[in-house]
């Protein structure tokens, strides 16, 4: 059976997750101050410089802007430093998934820096900065991966056959739910400067969508918990999806009060970090209930 990875390789690929998730709520910090453009240039801040200028018209909005794109170095340098561990890892363990875990990181995050210029080239398209977000919440599941398979080995009671493709739904559920997400932030007022393209969706049309799928999602999650329950599976199986039942239901009414409160700044950035909070304990749960396997619904004759 394989060992857990060294103390030093967990602590940096629980690092990563939390950086990944980090640029999460500074890109929407970006977006909520109106900052998108504030260096309206890519690689470059403005036409002569990589940093903001301490005379341009944009003042802080640059100040702002440069500031989530330093948290680029400092993913690379955590993802340089994960596939470092990743390979070190393989070769005492054995384990190729590490390593290709690590470079998804690593090609992840260099495309992110190349869609970040993409978005601020378009003049904040709604389409590119939806993809710039959407690639962020994949690239914190790869990094909930890492960790995973990182630590010591769970021995988990097989779930019954239902429960594991409740699971992958569950996970397609959330992947949905976050995509309308984007539908929503780009119809909406927060476009991260007052002269970027919108969605042509009508922003309560698309809210109520957005919400309706939440719902799915929360009762889909109640029903594996319950599931779980009534089969009489491993207790942190249960509570992991408490978890996520939990944060579902938090972020939901974070949702609904935002939406009837005109979408303040400031409970618009306690949703980001929600979304970050949800699709990490969804993507845990699943890791974990795949982890555990499918129980054989029928026992097998005696020979």
């Amino acid at each position: 059976m394989p060992t857990a990875a060294q103390p030093r390789a967990q602590k940096t690929f629980i690092a990563l997750v939390f950086a990944q998730a980090a640029l999460v709520i500074t890109g929407g910090l970006v977006r909520l101050t109106g900052s998108g453009l504030g260096c309206p240039t890519w690689p470059k801040c403005t036409s002569g410089s990589y940093t903001p200028q301490a005379n341009s018209l944009r003042g802080y909005h640059g100040v702002i802007e440069f500031s989530n794109r330093m948290v680029t170095f400092v993913l690379v340098a955590l993802a340089l430093a994960a596939l470092y561990f990743a390979i070190n890892e393989s070769r005492r363990r054995a384990n190729l998934g590490l390593v290709k875990l690590a470079w998804v990181q690593v090609a992840g995050i260099f495309a992110q820096a190349l869609l970040g210029g993409v978005t601020v080239l378009t003049k904040l398209n709604p389409i590119p900065v939806a993809g710039h977000f959407l690639l962020s919440m994949a690239l914190i599941g790869g990094a909930v991966a890492l960790v995973i398979k990182s630590r010591p080995i769970e021995e988990f009671a097989p779930v019954r056959s239902e429960v594991s493709r409740l699971n992958s739904l569950l996970l397609l559920i959330a992947a949905l739910v976050i995509t309308l997400g984007t539908l929503v932030t780009g119809s909406g007022p927060h476009a991260g400067d007052a002269a970027a393209k919108r969605f042509g969706f009508d922003p309560r049309t698309v809210s109520f969508l957005h919400a309706d799928m939440v719902i799915a999602f929360c009762g889909l999650a109640l029903a594996i918990w319950l599931a779980l329950r009534l089969t009489h599976a491993d207790r942190r199986l249960i509570k992991s999806t408490q978890l996520v039942l939990a944060s579902i239901i938090i972020q939901g009414a974070i949702g609904y009060t935002q939406y009837f409160t005109k979408l303040p700044e400031a409970l618009v950035a306690v949703h980001l970090l929600g979304a970050d909070v949800v699709w990490i304990t969804t993507c845990l749960l699943y890791a974990r209930i795949k982890r555990a396997g499918v129980e054989a619904d029928y026992p097998l004759s005696p020979s």
